[in-house]
Parts: structure tokens; sequence; C-alpha cells
């Protein structure tokens, strides 16, 4: 069963609270909304080739796509980047002390946003949506 399009509309809307968390300051919650609308759109896109997308690093699951996908060395890059922010943002731990809060900026958060929408135009153009 096909439901690209069910992962591609929840990466939208992932995206869309990532900039709601942009402008309310939560930086952290930005940067990590982003990175799960990326790893959404591009579980999609293995779902509608027939695939199972496994994991959320983004980086992996743009290179486990098949070549004929051709997807950008920037993307690649974007995805990279994003992975960066799938525990820190959200978990004290992952700083020797404070909050996820107190080490996220609004640069990061615009950044992972901007990775995330060039990797959610890159799916909805092979989605054909």
């Amino acid at each position: 069963m096909d439901r690209s399009v069910d992962w591609f509309r929840q990466a939208q809307r992932d995206l869309l609270h990532a900039r709601h968390a942009l402008e309310d300051q939560d930086f952290e919650w930005a940067c990590f909304a982003a990175q799960q609308a990326a790893e959404k759109a591009v579980k999609a896109l293995h779902q509608r080739l027939g695939l199972e997308g496994w994991g959320h690093s983004i980086k992996q699951l743009l290179a486990s796509l098949p070549p004929q996908e051709s997807v950008p060395s920037a993307l690649h890059e974007a995805g990279l980047l994003l992975d960066r922010f799938y525990i820190p943002t959200r978990y004290p731990n992952g700083f020797a002390q404070g909050v996820p809060g107190e080490y996220f900026l609004a640069r990061d958060a615009e950044e992972a946003i901007g990775h995330a929408e060039r990797i959610l135009e890159f799916v909805r153009g092979r989605l054909g949506l």
C-alpha cells in the first residue's frame, strides 16, 4: 500500500511546526521539527518507490535511494546537517549541563528550516505533487 502522500503531508505539517517554533523562539524544537519534516519527506519517496525507509538518519535515507533518483550532493549535505538535530535538541544529557533550549540559536533554526525546505521540494518533484 502506497502511503507516500500521507508521509509527505505530515512532512509539510512538521515543516509548518518548525516555522511556528522559530517564531516562538523555541529554536531547539524548530531544529527538531525541521529534521522530522525532511526525514518524513524522504520516507515518502521511499514509499513511492516501493522501498522501506528505515531509521532516522536523513543522510542514510538519501544514500539508500536508487541511483536513478539523482539526489544532488547539496541535499546529501543538508541531510547530514539535519541529522545533528535528531537527539541533542530534545535531551538534556546531550550536553554537559543545561537544557537543549540554551544551546540552539535562531540561525540554527533558520538553517535547519532552509535545509528541510530544499529536501521537501526535491521530494515533491519526485512525487509529482
